[in-house]
């Protein structure tokens, strides 16, 4: 049995280098929408005591005295990057998991028989490198589980090939015993701290009690873990991405927001966002909420938080029967003499588009689906984005602060790198 797990080192520092050769070794961090907090940092910029989350204006000062460098979310970017890295993998090996957009499982049984793993998997490393610029790290083991312990023990004694396979009984129990049991998979903060009140420290520790008693004391899930900390396969590859249970878009502010003619536009173009990654998941909703809040750390400002939730007769992913249940929400919930920070849009119920149970009974406001215009609508917005609803703000919105984004290298012409 064999699993790898291939995690992308700093994913997005590592994406902001591919075409800043300049910043080779230069501490990098990331920062979220709204540039409110730090959401990732090179190895440098964690040297230097960077902390995951940590709000931007608390570290700022420090950090750009020593040269750090700083840049705005560029989802576009990162995104298309990581396509082409799991595009390269899927081409070594039969089974993938895409488990996240910096991580995917491979499943390297058929291949154990043929290839010495590790150097398989250097080569698969060196043409991710070669390819895409991102540098990777590649963990070898019995289960999911193992190889996320193997990822943490590159990290920990700095291999120099980013490669480890744990193939044998001693090298998994060292590594165990190397691990704290916060770094195991599906150990969350809550847990932690109930299993070390109850002494179990490192991964080792955990792995030593009977599954049957963990199951008894704790959950059928962390028995999973626990056999698979042992060696044991409980999970297998999951080639098909589930269905997502909700939808939600939404968006802190840069700029206080006071007044209905300018948050309308704003949700508006939430709705339209959240209608089209409905439609890509083949999905249709039955309930559409909206909310407003304004922020919680104003003191000094009148506090109101509301959330309005429209629920439609007729299960739909037309864009314009989403804005029109946005609307009929957003007038209920808004107020006047409140200066609103974030505002969001969350779709519900889901039901498949090809399978759905229709009603016998006709609704009288029956949404306008049409599913080949709004087909028709993504296609052209893939493209270039060329088509609004007169809801919407046609122009780049920004009461959201991003102001040190770099280019969209890979997916916009017009921001293509210039040689001089």
């Amino acid at each position: 049995m064999a699993f790898a797990l291939v995690d992308c080192e700093s994913f997005y520092a590592s994406c902001e280098r591919i075409f800043r050769p300049d910043l080779k070794n230069v501490p990098i961090v990331v920062l979220s929408n709204n540039d409110g907090c730090v959401i990732a940092r090179s190895t440098e910029a964690k040297k230097m005591g960077i902390g995951m989350g940590v709000p931007w204006f608390k570290v700022r000062e420090n950090f750009l005295e020593q040269n750090g460098q700083v840049f705005s979310s560029n989802f576009t970017f990162y995104g298309d990057i990581s396509a082409r890295v799991m595009n390269i993998l899927e081409g070594f090996v039969p089974k993938i998991e895409i488990y996240s957009i910096d991580e995917a499982f491979l499943d390297l049984d058929s291949l154990k028989q043929n290839y010495n793993l590790c150097d398989f998997s250097c080569h698969i490393r060196s043409l991710v490198r070669q390819w895409t610029g991102i540098p990777v790290r590649i963990g070898i083991a019995p289960n999911k589980t193992l190889s996320k312990i193997a990822i943490n023990e590159i990290k920990r004694r700095n291999i120099p090939t980013s490669v480890l396979h744990l193939s044998n009984k001693n090298q998994i129990r060292d590594a165990l015993k190397h691990t704290s049991v916060s770094k195991v998979w599906g150990v969350g903060r809550r847990l932690n701290d109930h299993l070390n009140a109850a002494g179990i420290n490192t991964a080792l520790d955990l792995a030593e009690i009977s599954p049957q008693n963990i199951r008894k004391k704790f959950s059928v899930v962390l028995e999973r873990t626990v056999r698979e900390l042992r060696g044991e396969r409980c999970l297998n590859i999951e080639e098909s991405i589930s269905s997502k249970k909700q939808i939600v878009v939404s968006r802190s502010f840069g700029e206080r927001v006071s007044n209905l003619k300018t948050l309308k536009p704003i949700v508006s173009n939430f709705s339209v966002r959240a209608a089209e990654k409905l439609r890509h998941e083949k999905q249709k909703c039955s309930q559409v909420s909206v909310f407003v809040r304004t922020s919680p750390f104003n003191k000094n400002k009148p506090q109101h938080s509301d959330l309005k939730t429209i629920k439609l007769f007729t299960p739909t992913n037309d864009t314009r029967d989403i804005l029109a249940a946005t609307k009929k929400g957003l007038l209920s919930i808004f107020r006047l003499g409140y200066d609103y920070a974030k505002a969001g849009i969350i779709l519900n119920n889901f039901s498949n588009e090809l399978t759905m149970q229709h009603s016998l009974f006709k609704d009288p406001n029956e949404p306008k689906g049409n599913t080949e215009f709004m087909r028709y609508i993504d296609q052209m917005n893939a493209c270039e984005k060329q088509i609004y609803f007169g809801s919407q703000n046609t122009k780049k919105w920004s009461p959201m602060k991003q102001n040190m984004t770099s280019p969209k290298y890979t997916t916009n012409w017009y921001e293509l790198p210039r040689v001089n």
